[in-house]
């Protein structure tokens, strides 16, 4: 076969890609574990980011001893015994794509836009002295480009927010990336939820808030450039602290605290 023939060429090329595609395959196969732990220890902050407990120069792990996780029925709003789901190894994700462990919505009960709603969820339970302190809740929902991944913390009363952070999303930097800005997530601290009558009134604006209406007690800034990902944002957060999401478990958790 000469050198320079196309059928040298060919058998080079395939070659090549055949030892390219195993060193990429392999070194992907090796790296997975410490992708999953990076991902874990990423979430891991992020909820204490969202709880106020973060402190960069503590120990993580040491850290995330606050934090109770548990598993909940979001249609019965109960904590389901680790006999039967073990939070050390329940999959989420992976429940929410599973027929089985989740129910498809309708376009009236999904604005958040996730599609399927798994059946349990993790809760994170921050007590103090035996009492709930704070309980951030796992929440996602569709932006422009992407699928937002985060944590929103309620403090004891169920009602005022301590914080929201988003640990993946694929949203434009410097627009829709803006959820990221610590100034922007600041804004969410001290917000309150619901109003007296226990409807969801937190929302973002198109525009800013106006400091003198009684209703910026329940408004966020919008994000310039950004319309769709802070609508996304809000109808997340909406979707997540109503009757589909975890509406039942915050009124479990009412109920139990007002014993």
């Amino acid at each position: 076969m000469q050198r320079d023939s196309i059928a040298n060429t060919f058998t080079v090329a395939t070659c090549l890609c055949i030892v390219c595609s195993v060193v990429v395959s392999t070194a992907a196969v090796l790296l997975r574990p410490a992708q999953e732990r990076n991902q874990a220890m990423e979430q891991k902050r992020n909820i204490l980011q969202a709880a106020g407990l973060y402190r960069p120069d503590q120990p993580l792990e040491e850290l995330f001893k606050q934090i109770e996780v548990q598993v909940v029925d979001l249609e019965s709003g109960q904590l389901v015994d680790p006999s039967v789901i073990d939070p050390d190894t329940f999959n989420q994700r992976a429940a929410a794509r599973d027929p089985d462990l989740s129910r498809s919505l309708d376009s009236r009960q999904d604005p958040a836009g996730i599609g399927r709603r798994e059946k349990y969820s993790f809760v994170y339970l921050v007590r103090k002295d035996g009492q709930l302190s704070q309980i951030v809740l796992p929440v996602r929902g569709r932006g422009l480009w992407s699928t937002l991944y985060g944590f929103l913390a309620l403090d004891a009363d169920l009602d005022h927010i301590q914080g929201l952070t988003f640990y993946e999303h694929g949203e434009t930097p410097g627009l829709g990336g803006e959820v990221d800005n610590p100034r922007w997530k600041q804004q969410w601290v001290g917000k309150r939820a619901f109003d007296e009558e226990g409807n969801i009134r937190i929302r973002v604006l198109r525009g800013r808030v106006d400091q003198d209406d009684p209703a910026a007690i329940h408004q966020i800034d919008g994000l310039a450039g950004a319309t769709i990902t802070a609508q996304g944002v809000s109808n997340l957060v909406r979707f997540w602290l109503g009757e589909q999401g975890f509406g039942s478990v915050l009124e479990t958790l009412r109920e139990l605290e007002s014993e």
